[in-house]
């Protein structure tokens, strides 16, 4: 089974992929349910033991992209809120390995600083574009998925082994995901112009971070 679910997340990324190139909708809709759910597939035959933090996390991304499918302002809203929950349960997925005595408090700091600013300039940039209702919960978004980051940087620097090095360049991709489908979704004269790297990304993403969790 952890095969075929492999094959199954390939085949379905490949064709939501080409689907996101060719903005072909209908194709994106069908596909895009399966990526998530043989991700989760992949790690419950995979994983030793199987932690529910990560399953609830793999959940809840996987209803967010079932939320995302539909246009609106509300279903974008709950499809956020849902991948707000799945960036909860990934921090308490990576806290089980984390180690704060290992931590310098100097390099938390400067971590925090450096995702606050990131976000920030963002922002900045997307403010004019969109509507005010959504401005502080899509900020409030984007720094709980920087905290995700921050804590998987924090599951490597207790451990310093492959796993969490794999889980850092996973959770990275997640961020670069979520800020490239802002822009696809609300700047016009963006330059990004499909959902093709916001599902690059985003994929690879969750692939990485799922890969480094089985592995630890």
């Amino acid at each position: 089974m952890k095969i075929l679910s492999i094959i199954l997340f390939i085949i379905s990324t490949a064709i939501h992929l080409y689907a996101s190139l060719k903005k072909d909708k209908p194709l994106r809709n069908k596909s895009k349910p399966f990526i998530i759910f043989s991700l989760l597939l992949f790690y419950c035959f995979s994983a030793e033991p199987i932690k529910a933090t990560v399953v609830l996390a793999l959940i809840f991304s996987w209803i967010g992209d079932i939320l995302l499918i539909p246009d609106g302002i509300k279903w974008f809203t709950a499809g956020g809120i849902s991948f707000m929950i799945s960036h909860f349960f990934f921090v308490l997925s990576y806290m089980q390995d984390v180690n704060f005595s290992k931590i310098n408090p100097i390099v938390v700091a400067v971590l925090g600083i450096f995702f606050f600013t990131i976000v920030f300039f963002i922002f900045r940039r997307l403010k004019p574009l969109l509507p005010k209702a959504l401005f502080y919960p899509m900020y409030l978004y984007l720094l709980i998925n920087g905290a995700m980051n921050c804590f998987a940087i924090f599951r490597y620097l207790s451990n310093k082994d492959l796993a969490g090095i794999i889980t850092v360049i996973g959770a990275a991709l997640f961020f670069v995901s979520d800020c490239s489908l802002f822009f696809v979704r609300f700047d016009k004269n963006s330059r990004l112009k499909t959902h093709f790297l916001v599902m690059l990304t985003y994929s690879i993403g969750e692939f990485l971070i799922v890969l480094g969790l089985i592995l630890k």
